[in-house]
């Protein structure tokens, strides 16, 4: 009796295209992490290789100026504690904010859902301006105020409709079952709701503490207190009085000193990018796990 091979049986690739598909994968990983990898090997080497660009493996001389200057910056450390509180309170405002619009805009038996979501789409590509924002602001006493830098990103669109869509995802099976246990619409969405929208809030979150992280523009404009600002615009005030800070030379001497500033201020960038983007990357792995699901699900959709 012949015995029918089955032809939807998985087949196992050969060992050359194992290898072939690992040494792909392999030069996108170099390709991808081999920039943030020179930044890191140019903080710290010397100036002068760094301002020849003679560093691309590891540098010859070490120097640790750059870091010094900025860990022994009380000033610094202000902004970065202002930062962290800015990243903290903005991120879970956004993240209560999208809740709570959201979970109502996904409730079938709300009347006139529809039209709420196609009005809030309206912000999304029409905005009032600078100018009326800035009014506002001031209108609302937030002006040289910390709360500048959370409120205007509480409420985020995107991030209401992009919560919607995975609230309406879930099974009104699990609703109704809990309604008739008696529970209501609050204890339905913080004991049913939320816990199963963990994926998508993990994205929110991510995308809200980098955002909030990089932000420097609405401190420069509601926040004339220098001990209000946050590390991004901070940092950037420090690279412009250590460019000023360079006088003109008059003899030979003075030639030397700028030299040295110069060299010592370009290395200073390298320090600063580094300084400013391990916290962030470090955040990562704490979402990962619910990051990667909430892309591919929370989005797909509409």
């Amino acid at each position: 009796m012949l015995v029918r091979k089955n032809s939807n049986r998985i087949k196992e690739g050969s060992q050359i295209a194992t290898v072939v598909i690992y040494i792909i994968v392999a030069i996108i990983c170099i390709l991808a992490l081999y920039p943030f990898y020179y930044v890191f090997i140019q903080s710290f080497a010397d100036p002068e290789e760094v301002v020849k660009g003679t560093t691309y493996i590891w540098p010859k001389h070490y120097y640790f100026g750059s870091y010094k200057l900025i860990l022994t910056d009380l000033k610094m450390w202000r902004a970065y504690g202002y930062t962290i509180f800015y990243v903290v309170a903005g991120t879970v405002l956004a993240v209560l904010t999208s809740i709570m619009a959201a979970y109502p805009l996904s409730v079938k038996k709300l009347v006139g859902r529809k039209w709420v979501v196609k009005f809030l789409i309206i912000p999304m590509y029409f905005s009032g301006g600078l100018i009326p924002t800035f009014l506002l602001m001031t209108r609302l006493g937030l002006y040289n105020n910390v709360w500048a830098m959370i409120v205007p990103g509480a409420v985020s669109i995107w991030n209401i409709i992009l919560v919607r869509t995975f609230f309406m995802d879930i099974p009104e099976g699990l609703k109704e079952s809990a309604v008739i246990d008696g529970a209501g619409h609050i204890r339905i969405m913080f004991s049913i709701v939320v816990p199963l929208a963990k994926p998508v809030l993990a994205v929110i979150a991510i995308y809200t503490i980098v955002g909030i992280w990089n932000s420097w523009f609405n401190a420069m404009l509601y926040l004339p207190n220098p001990d209000l600002h946050p590390l991004q615009f901070y940092l950037y005030r420090v690279m412009i009085q250590q460019t000023a800070t360079v006088a003109d030379p008059t003899d030979l001497d003075s030639m030397q000193q700028l030299l040295q500033q110069v060299l010592k201020n370009f290395q200073l960038k390298y320090a600063l990018i580094i300084f400013t983007t391990l916290p962030v990357i470090f955040t990562y792995p704490f979402f990962q796990k619910y990051f990667v699901k909430g892309v591919m699900l929370g989005s797909l959709k509409g």
